[in-house]
């Protein structure tokens, strides 16, 4: 006789065990996902001698639609014409050139750290005279120099912009900005910047944003991974590297496992006001003491019309002439109301008591700049 089938039995978790998976799941997640604001070191900071250097170039582009330079009030980029022109064979001096299809342009370019001859890189072309459209040009073989002035690349290609202008009898629809240009691939490295990265026996690194705090969460975070203090906080940029014998000879290596280490930056309390476009960034650190806030101007608006008055049907007198009527309302502020903020209030309650006001951008400037002159905002306000 055969044997019954048994089930397989199933295992229940006790309650014990499972807060132990719980809290096993909270420190694995908490292993894989680093702190909120949390980031690589590789995203805050820089090493040195690993930067970028600016390269810069005059030159034309051509190829224009009647959209470059006027030739009388650019005289720069008639002189160049005519120097480019004369090394081609072609002599202009006494000629009466009237083109339009030209416009001198500053070329400029970033060239990455350990570029090696021979590699491309990506150029801006900005105009420099009264060209409007540099739509469907072409630039010229244009010398970019370094600060030293070397020739580091040479820049040429067409020019691709991001933006147009449309035109009509009737006006004029202008998108982007159609006088500057970005040409990718458009230039190619002649010459390196010399820089031996292997060589170095120590090293540093820079905060990209100088903080006391953040440097000396570094040198910690450094100094606990490798298990002895190899960094050292010098001030709140610098972080001194000294590798020892055991990574002599391989600083590259010791520089890519810094990189990735995990490190909470700290941040200043600040406030950043742009007047000129009325943009505001606030930092979480921003807190404000106990304050009240209210906002309400007398606004006072005249509006006037003609109306016309002209004499009754059976009138023996009177002439048709107009009328000035005038409409004036007054606007007192009366339906803003008194909004009174607690004192240590985060960035967040800071934002919905003034947006409780119905205040726009500019006259929350005003209100920031005021709440800081009484002394109840705790934080650095910095108007650019």
């Amino acid at each position: 006789m055969s044997k019954p089938h048994k089930k397989p039995s199933q295992r229940r978790l006790t309650p014990w065990r499972g807060a132990f998976v719980g809290i096993l799941g909270l420190l694995i997640g908490a292993t894989l996902y680093p702190a909120l604001g949390a980031s690589r070191i590789k995203d805050i900071a820089d090493f040195q001698g690993i930067r970028d250097n600016l390269l810069i170039g005059y030159g034309l582009v051509v190829g224009l639609n009647g959209t470059g330079d006027s030739l009388r009030n650019a005289p720069f980029t008639k002189q160049s014409l005519e120097a480019m022109l004369e090394r081609l064979g072609v002599n202009t001096r006494d000629a009466s050139l009237n083109t339009e299809n030209v416009a001198a342009v500053m070329v400029t370019a970033n060239l990455r750290p350990f570029s090696r001859v021979g590699t491309r890189l990506d150029v801006v072309v900005s105009t420099m005279g009264d060209a409007s459209n540099l739509q469907g040009g072409m630039l010229l073989v244009t010398p970019m120099l370094g600060a030293d002035g070397e020739v580091y690349a040479v820049a040429q290609g067409p020019v691709a912009i991001g933006g147009f202008v449309a035109e009509g009898e009737g006006g004029t629809v202008t998108q982007g900005v159609p006088t500057g240009g970005r040409i990718s691939n458009g230039g190619i490295i002649e010459r390196e910047v010399p820089f031996s990265l292997a060589s170095l026996e120590t090293s540093s690194i820079a905060l990209r944003n100088p903080d006391l705090t953040t440097a000396r969460r570094v040198s910690q975070a450094i100094n606990a991974h490798f298990g002895r203090p190899l960094a050292r906080a010098m001030d709140p940029t610098t972080i001194d590297l000294v590798p020892g014998d055991e990574y002599k000879g391989r600083i590259f290596d010791l520089l890519v496992e810094i990189e990735q280490l995990v490190v909470e930056p700290d941040q200043t309390a600040r406030v950043v006001i742009d007047e000129a476009s009325g943009i505001i960034v606030m930092g979480g650190g921003v807190r404000v003491s106990e304050v009240a806030v209210a906002q309400g101007n007398l606004t006072v608006r005249v509006t006037e019309n003609e109306q016309v008055s002209q004499p009754g049907a059976f009138a023996s007198a009177g002439e048709t002439t107009t009328v000035d009527r005038s409409d004036i309302e007054i606007d007192d502020g009366s339906d803003k109301r008194l909004t009174m903020l607690k004192p240590g209030v985060s960035l967040r309650d800071l934002v919905d008591g003034l947006n409780a006001l119905g205040v726009g951008p500019r006259d929350l400037i005003a209100i920031l700049q005021t709440i800081k002159a009484a002394g109840a905002l705790q934080a650095e306000i910095l108007v650019q």
